[in-house]
């Protein structure tokens, strides 16, 4: 009986020290958390002010005129998987590559920013062209070399599409994974734009849409902008893939947290009736004894 109080002890002991590291993680997670989420939002209203911009002069010029809007039959594509350098942080990385094992090996070729996707894409035989490590606060200068890459294999013809397969931030507790096209750039992929500009609106003689002026020309301006939407764009959900990983773990090491405390409370039962239990038998044994000695 002392056998199993001790090895319950050191069971408890063992949870106790479990839970304190998950709780330091949990807080570490939970300061990290705040930091990402607060630059994922922020840069939200600038990136939907360029795609209204963007729409407004998508409206005005010939797809056919600049390569970027060049939409292609997609004989190769590819893909930028946007993962995490660390577990624990739930299912956040198996829900995206659950995302990424869904499209066609033959024909995608793989970017993989973090060491879970490239693993991932090794164990699963992919063909993974090239790895961009980033910071843990990444800027838009460290993805920009990632999004430089992905656009310059579009431009030499070498892939027909590009997309993003990365975990949207809605917030804490949803973390959504998502595949996206980056390019060709189509008003399909321009998020929360306003498309109610129309021809009838503008005058004839000027480059207005949408209340924008453009100078010198509309096509001017798109060449100028659209480069920098995708750099921005690819950066913009390198933001929310920070913060999802962050938010996940954050909630998965305050669930063990919890979990452990709840099981250190289930030992300490234990241990109290299996003392209790061993009290008890120990009063009866000398009871017993007493009466036989009577």
């Amino acid at each position: 009986m002392a056998a199993n109080t001790r090895d319950i002890r050191r069971r408890i002991k063992s949870v106790k020290n479990t839970a304190q590291i998950t709780k330091a993680m949990q807080m570490v997670a939970a300061s990290k958390m705040r930091r990402a989420q607060q630059q994922a939002l922020a840069a939200r209203p600038y990136a939907n002010l360029l795609n209204k911009v963007l729409v407004s002069v998508e409206d005005r010029v010939d797809h056919a005129l600049h390569p970027l809007l060049e939409v292609r039959d997609v004989k190769k594509e590819l893909v930028i998987l946007i993962s995490t350098d660390k577990g624990l942080c739930g299912g956040l990385n198996t829900n995206l590559f659950r995302e990424v094992a869904g499209l066609d090996q033959e024909k995608t070729e793989f970017v993989a920013s973090g060491r879970k996707g490239v693993q991932f894409l090794a164990r699963s035989g992919r063909n993974l062209l090239a790895d961009f490590q980033l910071a843990d606060s990444p800027t838009f200068l460290d993805s920009k070399a990632m999004s430089k890459f992905a656009m310059e294999k579009f431009l030499s013809g070498e892939v027909d599409r590009v997309r993003v397969a990365y975990t949207h931030f809605v917030n804490t507790l949803t973390l959504v994974a998502s595949v996206r096209t980056v390019l060709p750039i189509s008003p399909f992929d321009l998020p929360g734009a306003d498309k109610n500009v129309t021809e009838a609106t503008a005058p004839a003689t000027e480059e207005i849409a949408g209340g924008y002026l453009f100078e010198p020309s509309a096509h001017d301006v798109l060449d100028a902008i659209l480069p920098y939407y995708v750099h921005f764009q690819i950066y913009q959900m390198v933001l929310d893939s920070r913060a999802s990983e962050h938010s996940a773990r954050m909630v998965a090491m305050k669930s063990a947290t919890d979990n452990a405390k709840q099981l250190v409370k289930d030992l300490t039962l234990e241990y109290n009736k299996v003392r209790q239990a061993s009290i008890t038998t120990e009063i009866l044994e000398i009871a017993s004894a007493a009466a036989a000695m009577e």
